[in-house]
């Protein structure tokens, strides 16, 4: 008896750029090794999609409409079937990868690329590797946002996308008294003292 397939990794995207999300959805479909679950044109589209319907891998473009990866990758770090994400993004910046890396990102892809190798870092990441270009491991805690916990991060992400203390805490599912007790810890990590500050060091970090 021949050895039975293995099952193809289930993907979800997310990109705010529709052609984009087009090429991804044809690449995918022509890749046997892969399922395209879902696509998603914003950030809060792609967390509900894959809370309501779980995927191995997430792809995920940089800046996507009034967020940007950190804040998905930041609220996914709480879920214990969260997808492994890939960041896969034309931005430039150099320390973007370190951020997706710091932010418990599983990979990254510049558009540059071929689209091979796309499809072998899904695969890849998918098996449990990591794959980022070369990155000065040194860079990565370089930062006071390192001092924060993981749920005072979501907290912060979410101030940086506009939320209120209310929408936060409705999100979060705590109390509106928790949520002011995390923003008066980070201020107090960060050393500062308004939400505008505290947002203006997130998006410098």
């Amino acid at each position: 008896m021949p050895e039975s397939r293995k099952k193809p990794i289930r993907v979800a995207v997310a990109d705010k750029n529709p052609l984009i999300r087009a090429a991804l959805k044809q690449i995918l479909s022509e890749d046997d090794r892969f399922v395209l679950a879902h696509v998603a044109s914003g950030c809060e589209e792609f967390l509900d999609n894959v809370d309501r319907d779980p995927v191995e891998v997430g792809v995920i473009g940089w800046i996507i409409g009034p967020c940007d990866g950190r804040f998905i990758l930041d609220h996914l770090n709480s879920l214990s079937c969260a997808p492994r994400i890939i960041v896969y993004t034309g931005d430039v910046n150099s320390i973007v990868p370190a951020q997706a890396m710091r932010h418990g990102g599983a990979g990254f892809v510049s558009k540059s690329e071929q689209p091979e190798v796309l499809l072998d870092t899904i695969a890849a990441v998918a098996a449990g590797r990591m794959v980022f270009p070369y990155i000065d491991v040194r860079t990565i805690y370089d930062n006071p946002l390192t001092t924060l916990t993981r749920r005072e991060l979501e907290v912060l992400s979410d101030l940086a996308s506009g939320r209120t203390n209310k929408q936060i805490a409705r999100d979060l599912d705590v109390s509106l008294n928790t949520v002011k007790f995390h923003v008066r810890n980070l201020f107090q990590k960060l050393g500062v003292n308004s939400r505008g500050q505290a947002i203006s060091m997130y998006l410098r970090s």
